[in-house]
């Protein structure tokens, strides 16, 4: 795991651009079985506990949080492949993907956060005598340029849902290449449009029903996988915080404060792994959310105007944590923050 973390390390510094994808950093983490912690044994994972796969997003997502957050929709995908009651598409294509030949990702923001508050959805689906037609789009779709598979929430007329696995090549499906970003660009996230795919019923993952995301489907969606990633990048600013601090003795106590921050909040995700009613998801987002920003920025105030400079880890690192602002961010919490920026408290006098 050292040296996997090491040299992603290395290779997180590739810059800001849709033309970075982290493809030699996937390829690092499939040679080291990272795409088989999240799978039982038999499904052909190591089966891990939820416990390890965080204590895993948190060493990697301290390494290089782009490669991580990819990993975590491709794993979204690959979860949802595997836990669906339908068989054929994990029989024809999930050894491919837990070895890392093939890359799928999700499109289902638009099911949770995304796009919630039009009239219509932006994704629609039509049953026919052999499968689905789909039409409309899926708006934030991570990697989809580079995805052989894209497992896809869509919408009923009559407002059920099913999860779909669609071969991107299918006609009618078109990828964009990628959104530039304030950062996590080499993500390539951008929108996928589907106009009239006809997708077979053998594809189908889980539905016609209502929100299919929480049937049982492989459903993780945002919870205590996105604080752990802002968790593990304040790990990140925090390190180099404490090297600097070996040296600075201005630095010495408020690096103290963030280490036992960041200590309690990983002893709170650890125990939420084991017992859900120790905490709810949305206060630990919260909590991450903050210690994110304020580690980062403070990480950037020890670097002086070296970490303003384009390249420079402790510029990339503030950049990446706005990300957690509009990453799947429940609307208490955006709530929260706003009133905090606003009035300096969570809540409104």
């Amino acid at each position: 795991m050292d040296d996997l973390c090491q040299e992603l390390v290395r290779l997180a510094s590739r810059g800001n651009s849709v033309t970075d994808w982290p493809e030699d950093s996937l390829r690092l983490c499939a040679d080291s079985g990272v795409f088989r912690w999240f799978l039982p044994e038999g499904k052909g994972g190591f089966g891990w506990s939820d416990r390890d796969q965080t204590l895993g997003y948190l060493r990697l997502a301290e390494s290089d949080l782009v490669t991580t957050f990819v990993i975590t929709q491709y794993m979204g995908a690959i979860r949802r492949i595997a836990a669906s009651e339908h068989s054929s598409v994990a029989d024809n294509w999930l050894e491919r993907l837990v070895e890392g030949k093939v890359y799928a990702t999700v499109g289902i923001s638009h099911l949770t956060t995304s796009r919630r508050h039009l009239a219509e959805p932006v994704l629609r689906a039509k049953e026919t005598t052999d499968g689905f037609i789909l039409s409309g789009m899926s708006p934030w779709v991570t990697g989809g340029a580079h995805a052989e598979l894209l497992v896809i929430g869509a919408t009923l007329d009559c407002g059920r849902q099913i999860l779909v696995a669609v071969p991107s090549e299918l006609e009618g499906v078109s990828r964009g290449v990628g959104v530039d970003l304030v950062a996590l660009s080499a993500s390539c996230t951008d929108r996928v449009e589907f106009r009239e795919v006809h997708v077979r019923r053998s594809m189908l993952l889980g539905g016609p029903c209502e929100n299919v995301l929480q049937s049982g489907v492989g459903a993780r969606t945002g919870g205590l996988q996105t604080s752990t990633l802002a968790v593990g990048l304040s790990m990140a600013a925090l390190g180099f915080l404490e090297r600097e601090a070996a040296n600075r003795e201005d630095l010495s106590e408020p690096t103290q404060q963030l280490r036992a921050e960041v200590n309690e909040l990983k002893k709170t995700l650890l125990l939420a792994c084991d017992d859900s009613q120790v905490c709810e998801p949305s206060e630990i987002r919260a909590r991450a959310n903050r210690l994110v920003l304020r580690s980062t920025q403070a990480a950037l105030m020890a670097a002086k105007g070296a970490g303003y400079v384009e390249g420079h880890p402790v510029g990339r690192w503030c950049r990446q944590a706005l990300f957690f602002l509009v990453w799947s961010c429940p609307q208490p919490v955006s709530h929260a923050h706003l009133c905090e920026l606003a009035f300096g408290s969570t809540e409104v006098s």
